[in-house]
């Protein structure tokens, strides 16, 4: 009965594509192309999906071009000085190099320090000297005047200004003090790398870590003992390591070594009437 309807397809015209098949007056007779999904993938497809593994013609290529040079920017003059690379050789230490540093502070007589730290000078160390130096001073101070209050019963309470007079000290000494001393060096002509004297001014405060605990202990003229010791210690360090560059100067780098000398003592009278001593 469904014979009448529809023509028998030649099986000679099979292959390729298929012909369209005679069908009643009225209805529409349906063509295939020829297709190759044999074959998958396509050799050869259309459009922005290809059979390759790289992205789109039109995808934005800018994460994969190499990047000449280095990854961040570069700045010349003092935009440099802006800029977080300008300040990453100065932390490129480890700590063997910063216990090798403080140890030559502790032998002040030496005077080799600034030989040695002339190609590598840092920044690490005196940046975590100084926060040392705040946060022990801070805590010990505190300590000793609430031990006191306690011992003459009386109503104790915490200053905060503590904190903040001990950071300003540290770190106005040792950022000040050596710039001050580059304008003057650099003015007689003897000039000194900024960094370098950063480093050392830094490294001379170390000694007041270990003065500052042993302020702890309850008698003056143990506390003024050792305020002087860490003082001309510090003092020392610092006049040596500088004695030889400052000579080029002239005549007057003496008086620019005992300038120096004196103001490192006149800091640890600072610290001795201001940090070693309890006020109740």
């Amino acid at each position: 009965m469904m014979s009448s309807n529809y023509t028998a397809i030649d099986s000679q015209n099979v292959s390729g594509s298929v012909p369209a098949a005679a069908g009643p007056p009225g209805q529409v007779a349906v063509k295939f192309t020829e297709s190759n999904l044999q074959t998958f993938p396509p050799s050869s497809s259309q459009g922005k999906i290809s059979g390759a593994s790289g992205p789109p013609r039109d995808a934005d290529d800018s994460f994969s071009k190499p990047v000449s040079g280095s990854d961040e920017p570069q700045q010349s003059g003092w935009f440099r000085a802006f800029t977080i690379a300008a300040y990453k050789p100065y932390f490129d230490v480890d700590t063997s190099d910063v216990l090798e540093r403080i140890k030559d502070s502790l032998l002040p007589f030496t005077g080799s320090f600034s030989e040695k730290t002339a190609d590598r000078p840092d920044l690490y160390g005196p940046f975590w000297i100084c926060s040392t130096l705040v946060f022990v001073a801070a805590s010990i101070g505190t300590f000793i005047t609430y031990i006191a209050h306690k011992l003459q019963n009386k109503e104790w309470n915490y200053d905060i200004n503590l904190i903040t007079w001990s950071a300003g000290l540290f770190y106005g000494y040792s950022t000040i003090v050596p710039l001050c001393l580059f304008l003057v060096l650099k003015y007689f002509s003897a000039p000194s790398g900024l960094v370098q004297l950063l480093c050392l001014y830094g490294y001379s405060l170390f000694v007041f870590i270990p003065a500052l605990c042993l302020s702890l202990v309850p008698w003056e003229i143990v506390r003024w003992v050792v305020a002087g010791v860490a003082g001309f210690m510090s003092a020392t360090f610092v006049a040596l390591n500088l004695k030889h560059h400052i000579a080029s100067a002239g005549e007057r780098w003496f008086f620019i070594v005992a300038a120096i000398f004196l103001l490192q003592l006149a800091l640890a009278l600072v610290l001795r009437v201001y940090l070693f001593n309890v006020t109740v």
